[in-house]
């Protein structure tokens, strides 16, 4: 749900997440200004992520960009090799299949989980959904970078 900004100088909703879902304070730059973007405690072995699709997330026809749907995919397959590795990663592959479309004003889900994880590298799947369709399938290989020095 959302509700008006009112006289904010955005003139953008304000983003009511759905329950159990909270806003991901710990992104980004890039993420940041995409988003925004929510996430809910993990309930099992899935990562879960959303966000509400706002006009500026849209493409001219008024569906969500598949820029804007990759990048969320990104995002949200990271967060399950941070989840299963507790290690930063960086994206050495993506693949990513359009299903379906989602509009603006939708909420788009998204889940992902890891299924191999070594010493240097991790391979995760994901799904999102929106409005009961599947929208995009996404599966990726991430690069574990070393922990800092102490």
């Amino acid at each position: 749900m959302t509700r008006s900004a009112g006289a904010d100088a955005s003139d953008e909703p304000v983003v009511i997440p759905p329950p159990g879902f909270v806003a991901s304070a710990t992104r980004g730059p890039y993420s940041t200004h995409n988003g925004p973007y929510f996430h809910r405690d993990p309930q099992g072995e899935a990562t879960e992520h959303a966000f509400f699709a706002l006009p500026r997330h849209a493409n001219g026809l008024g569906l969500v960009h598949g820029g804007m749907l990759t990048s969320f995919m990104d995002g949200l397959l990271a967060a399950a090799v941070w989840r299963a590795s507790r290690r930063s990663s960086v994206t050495i592959h993506l693949s990513i299949d359009f299903l379906h479309m989602a509009r603006v004003g939708e909420w788009v889900f998204g889940e992902s989980r890891v299924t191999r994880l070594t010493r240097d590298v991790a391979f995760v799947e994901g799904r999102a959904h929106a409005a009961r369709s599947d929208i995009v399938r996404a599966s990726g290989v991430f690069k574990l970078m070393r922990k800092p020095a102490d």
